[in-house]
């Protein structure tokens, strides 16, 4: 249904309500109105990486996983196989008259925030640190999850609108400052794509105040979204934010002035409670009637485009469209392209005829948890890292296993001694040829604040050091004198200094889903080639980082980076070797009409490989960003021995600089295009020992 006959339906349907009916729609747990024919409607529900929270459903990476995967062919697949399930489910408890939260067809995702700082513990939502990569993948997985049929699939919501990411402990009375560049120029671009280009259905606002004003409440809620970008949808508060406006950020004294400055600025929906005062707000004369019916009549548009009350082509979507075979393959593909070879001296793949005796050690290596992260869905089979290396290893090799230590704690057995599993580790590591060291995170260490179980920093990390106990049981590994392989389970950038000195190989699996051990036992044996890359930039330590709570971009991500990382932006290893033989640009005045970017690949080793190619630019302009930036990406997949090639459009927006007052501007002078499977940047080169072409135009 088009968005002009859903908002004529929803305009008649809403002159029929009373006031008080109509205010009753705004908020998230919006009740019957029986003599209406609507019934009631739970707004929240989640789909992060997989429907979540709502019983079975196919599970993917975490956010930060698909970033890394650099594919926005697989992006869109992603949402596709969400939006299908998301339908499904809808249809069968609605069948059976169930309409509680997590089973509605709007859909709180994808967190499009920018992962600025190592240390939040939200950044694992993210699909990483650079605008043009969130936004190139953002687009396409709202469009597979929205769909492109008579009726929207099921709708959208780009969150958390605007400048947010952290800290966690402080977020509801917080004040990010930001500047007009920094705020067009690196926290604005994702949103932008996706109300832009993917019509994305719905906003959300974040919980901390963005330059004085709350966000759920700001008005760059009009000015901006609404006015700028034209954007149709509805835009929802962030969960119990709107009441932060009089207990924490004490911009209003009373609840109904709460109410009444969000639905004032534009905020349509409420999750929370506050909006139950609206009726007193406008009693007191706060808000007007029109204001509350037209937010209705916005969240009645998105329900008569979503087909709620009509039938649709996707009525027939049942349980047996979960979790399917070809789901299933897609969540496969996805573990297997998300993981990150950060270092091989050549001990990858495990050589099978030399090795016969492994030992899996490390508080991940049989964990649930860390496949998973956070906002997940339940799976009908998990695979563990230890379970996937004894798949993939196959049954003549013996694989022997320890925990080593708790996740956290020196001493989870209050009768035991601390460190107390050290020893079996040492006794397992003496009768192996080989340790696989799985150690990291799980969503008890990182994460969003108030989740049960966040021990630091309501969800952030105080540091970038792995706990303890694990750094005691990375040195009883390395004290051991036998070559070792790292897998590291986290949803952030972790300390690994000491790591790439020690480790003859190190794996970034991030949380790789629920069947993500599978992968990593896959590419530890050569089964699978690698071919992520790296979404954020790895720092040698904190040293390197700004405060915390400083927002601006001065010192932040590898746009910006003073110091040289541990590992860059866009980095990541394979098995393969793929080289680019030739580059071709074609376009007269790409500064003002784009251009496109034709690349030359050979695989000249002896297995099929897949790389990324990755096109950057750097202007001589003093409005240009420290180092260089992404300006698009694409991947390519070659047998043994073939060659291929990728063509790339890089539009002339893409050129463009932002001032200081926030104005994307044509550069002054000539732009530097870098065209490689990496950053065009000496640690890039001397990582992967491939050199990036180079252009001026």
């Amino acid at each position: 249904m088009d968005r002009e006959k859903a908002l004529k339906r929803a305009e008649e349907l809403v002159a029929k309500m009373t006031v008080e009916e109509a205010a009753s729609q705004l908020r998230y747990d919006s009740p019957a109105i029986d003599r209406l024919g609507i019934p009631e409607y739970n707004w929240w529900n989640e789909t992060l990486h997989g429907v979540a929270r709502a019983g079975t459903a196919t599970s993917f990476p975490q956010a930060i996983g698909l970033g890394a995967t650099f594919d926005t062919e697989l992006l869109g697949e992603v949402g596709e196989v969400c939006g299908n399930e998301g339908r499904a489910k809808y249809n069968e408890y609605k069948a059976n008259g169930d309409r509680d939260i997590y089973k509605g067809l709007t859909f709180w995702s994808p967190n499009v925030n920018l992962f600025r700082d190592p240390r939040w513990g939200r950044g694992q939502e993210t699909y990483g640190e650079d605008p043009c990569l969130i936004s190139k993948l953002a687009v396409p997985f709202i469009e597979g999850l929205q769909g492109d049929g008579e009726y929207m699939k099921t709708a959208a919501c780009a969150k958390h609108f605007v400048v947010h990411s952290g800290p966690e402990a402080v977020r509801h009375q917080f004040n990010a400052t930001c500047s007009d560049k920094d705020l067009n120029e690196t926290y604005l671009p994702a949103f932008e794509a996706c109300v832009r280009e993917a019509k994305v259905e719905s906003v959300m606002g974040a919980y901390n105040r963005t330059n004085g004003e709350p966000c759920c409440g700001h008005s760059y809620l009009k000015d901006i979204i609404r006015d700028k970008w034209e954007f149709e949808g509805h835009i929802v508060s962030d969960c119990w934010a709107i009441r932060d406006f009089h207990e924490n950020h004490k911009v209003t004294k009373t609840v109904e002035e709460s109410a009444a400055l969000a639905l004032n600025k534009g905020c349509d929906l409420n999750c929370g409670c506050t909006y139950i005062h609206l009726m007193k707000a406008y009693n007191q004369g706060l808000v007007s009637e029109e204001a509350i019916r037209t937010a209705a009549i916005r969240l009645f548009t998105t329900r008569f485009i979503l087909g709620m009350f009509d039938e649709t082509e996707y009525d027939n979507l049942t349980y047996l469209d979960v979790e399917t075979k070809e789901n299933l393959a897609v969540a496969k593909r996805a573990s297997d392209e998300s993981i990150v070879l950060l270092k091989n001296d050549g001990i990858l793949p495990i050589d099978t005829g030399k090795t016969k005796v492994i030992s899996v050690i490390g508080p991940n290596a049989d964990s649930r948890e860390c496949l998973v992260g956070n906002y997940y869905g339940t799976s009908s089979e998990y695979i563990t890292a230890l379970e996937g290396i004894r798949n993939a290893a196959g049954e003549d090799m013996r694989i022997l296993y320890s925990d080593g230590c708790d996740l956290s704690r020196t001493k989870p057995d209050n009768l035991s001694r601390d460190y107390h599993r050290i020893a079996e580790a040492q006794a397992i590591m003496k009768r192996s040829d080989l340790v696989i060291l799985v150690i990291g995170l799980n969503e008890t260490l990182e994460g969003e604040e108030g989740d049960e179980g966040n021990q630091y920093k309501s969800g952030d990390k105080p540091d970038l050091l792995f706990p303890k106990t694990q750094r005691k049981l990375i040195d009883t590994v390395i004290a051991s004198g036998k070559p070792f392989i790292t897998v590291v389970m986290a949803g952030s950038a972790m300390d690994l200094s000491v790591l790439n000195d020690k480790s003859s190989a190190i794996l970034q699996a991030w949380y790789p889903g629920a069947r993500g051990g599978q992968s990593i036992g896959d590419i530890l044996f050569g089964k699978v080639n690698p071919s992520g890359k790296l979404p954020v930039t790895f720092y040698k330590d904190t040293n390197d980082l700004p405060d915390f709570e400083d927002y601006s971009m001065k010192g932040r991500t590898y746009r910006y980076l003073e110091t040289e990382p541990l590992y860059p932006f866009g980095y990541g290893l394979t098995y393969g070797n793929l080289d680019i033989t030739s580059v071709d640009l074609e376009g007269e005045d790409p500064k003002n009409s784009g251009l496109t970017v034709k690349v030359n690949v050979s695989n000249t080793g002896d297995i099929a490989a897949s790389e990324v190619v990755q096109v950057y630019l750097k202007a001589d302009d003093p409005n240009e960003v420290k180092n260089t930036r992404l300006a698009a990406f694409s991947r390519v997949a070659l047998g043994a021995g073939e060659t291929g090639s990728v063509e790339i459009s890089i539009p002339a927006e893409s050129f463009k600089v932002v001032n200081d007052a926030g104005e994307r501007v044509v550069p002054e002078g000539k732009v530097a295009i870098y065209v490689g499977f990496g950053q065009p940047d000496e640690l890039t080169e001397r990582l992967t020992g491939k050199k990036a072409y180079s252009f001026t135009v």
